[in-house]
């Protein structure tokens, strides 16, 4: 998807996305979310972003 495009698509800077991830992978983002005092979504959202800056 090119810049434009997704600028066209998604005029706030957030979107939303409903995903299935396994039970156990959903029960360790919250644990580390409760740990570390954040929601989460934050812990997605750096995840995610930290793996595809590294590609």
């Amino acid at each position: 998807m090119d810049s434009e495009n997704f600028k066209d698509q998604c005029n706030d800077i957030t979107k939303e996305f409903n995903i299935k991830i396994p039970c156990m992978l959903a029960e360790r983002v919250e644990s580390y979310a409760s740990k570390n005092n954040t929601t989460i979504a934050s812990v997605i959202i750096e995840a995610l972003d930290s793996f595809l800056r590294k590609q």
